[in-house]
């Protein structure tokens, strides 16, 4: 059996490699670009969207290239002929909006055989926010952080954002006019929506089901279609004023909107969550142990969701079910994490599962599992997740001075501080890109003793 930590870490890199732009994206672009008289412009949002618009520039030296995108904070690199900028995330602030009004500046005026590539990513929601009309930021920036702290799914708040938005749900796509729009998009959402992926910037069509795979490559897909995409409850129908109301916020929304079907675009998803999964996956078999798929589109509260885990991972210790150890469980999605009134501690979704995981497995032996969210970025942190190993309860109640509760730090959102005491966080910096969580719970075979 290989050494526990260092297999788990090993799954995880497997599982960022399968979803690198530098990896992904170049099979995607097309065969053909444009050429000088006519015009590309590249525009974009995401944690991905900068290293995304660099490859693109590189592969493209005679097209006449131009445009813009934003990332996150610290997560800018050099574009050449595309201009990069910055802003906030999660929430939206003033650098949002002013990169929103210059993405949208970049594709006016353009004509039919001129091409508009718009690169999306997770967190490009907020990092290209302009309100819809008699809206202001601070609009969006409260209502956004009443849904985060109400554990609000990405799929309820970006269904909000759109009705929120002069740039998102297919309004991006409109300013384009008569120029196509190519959407290649790196999916972080729960069953891939388009609609949901960025609230959609260049989606204004129904969400259609597909069956899953490798993606189709982008001359293939078919206008107003996501190839492997899967429908999505909170984007397929269910009102925004009913989301609000099920969480408890009062606002008025700008009146809903339908925007004229687009024929000429075209919407590729270069990779996903359950590629990730199943990159993970051979690295398993090629470690020798079996893995599990337990699904990609896992959501709910960290907590709940921790135990429910923890449960299966001691069925398999115990009883050899639903699978026989030596096994890994693997699975991905996003949940949410439920602020009350009392300010919290530190820590993201992951390390609030992971720590989760570990009350509920209490020292169980020969279970050790891997928390992590592929952007590198745990919520507000600079972790991406933690680790859990059998002694992780008795080190805290070990640790000098004077003990870490467990428990008392998983009620206060504070688990970021004890894996932090333990030397148990995952530290990558931002990975550029993001296919949501990624979590890999390893059982070992039961040792008998003669």
């Amino acid at each position: 059996m290989p050494d526990a930590r260092a297999l788990l870490r090993t799954l995880f890199d497997a599982a960022l490699r399968a979803a690198d732009p530098r990896i992904v994206l170049p099979p995607a672009l097309p065969p053909h670009p444009p050429r000088p008289p006519h015009r590309c412009v590249v525009v974009g949002a995401g944690k991905s969207a900068a290293l995304m618009a660099q490859i693109v520039d590189r592969a493209w030296p005679e097209v006449a290239l131009s445009g813009v995108v934003v990332t996150r904070y610290g997560h800018a690199v050099p574009a050449g002929r595309i201009a990069v900028l910055e802003a906030g995330h999660p929430v939206p602030d003033a650098n949002s909006e002013a990169a929103a009004r210059a993405i949208l500046a970049a594709v006016a005026g353009l004509g039919p055989d001129d091409l508009v590539l718009a690169l999306i990513s997770g967190g490009g929601s907020a990092l290209m926010a302009l309100p819809a009309p008699g809206l202001t930021l601070d609009d969006k920036q409260a209502i956004t952080r009443r849904l985060l702290h109400a554990g609000a799914t990405i799929g309820e708040i970006n269904t909000i954002r759109r009705r929120l938005s002069a740039i998102k749900g297919g309004r991006l796509a409109a300013a384009a006019g008569p120029a196509p729009v190519l959407t290649l998009a790196i999916s972080d959402v729960p069953g891939d929506d388009p609609a949901v992926i960025a609230s959609g910037p260049t989606w204004h069509g129904a969400s259609e089901a597909a069956p899953q795979g490798a993606p189709q490559s982008a001359s293939q897909v078919a206008p107003h279609r996501a190839p492997n995409a899967r429908p999505h409850a909170a984007a397929c129908g269910e009102p925004a004023e009913t989301i609000l109301a099920r969480h408890g916020i009062h606002a008025t929304l700008p009146p809903a909107e339908a925007l004229p079907p687009r024929p000429q675009d075209r919407f590729h998803l270069i990779t996903t969550p359950a590629m990730s999964l199943a990159a993970a996956a051979e690295a398993a078999r090629a470690a020798g142990i079996a893995p599990l798929i337990l699904g990609d589109a896992l959501q709910g509260e960290a907590r709940e969701m921790g135990r429910v885990l923890a449960g299966i991972a001691l069925s398999v210790r115990r009883h050899g079910h639903p699978a026989a150890a030596p096994v890994v469980l693997l699975s991905g999605g996003e949940s949410t994490v439920t602020i009350g009134a009392a300010p919290p501690g530190r820590g993201g979704r992951n390390t609030e599962f992971a720590l989760a995981l570990a009350l509920e497995l209490d020292g169980a032996p020969g279970i050790t599992a891997l928390a992590c969210d592929t952007d590198g970025i745990d919520g507000t942190e600079d972790a991406a997740g933690a680790l859990v190993t059998p002694d992780t309860l008795a080190r805290a109640a070990g640790f000098n001075p004077p003990g870490l509760n467990a428990r008392f730090m998983l009620d206060a959102h504070d688990s970021y501080n004890l894996f932090a005491a333990l030397g148990d966080l995952v530290v990558t910096g931002p990975t550029l890109t993001n296919v949501n969580d990624f979590r890999a719970i390893l059982i070992e075979e039961e040792r008998v003793l003669f």
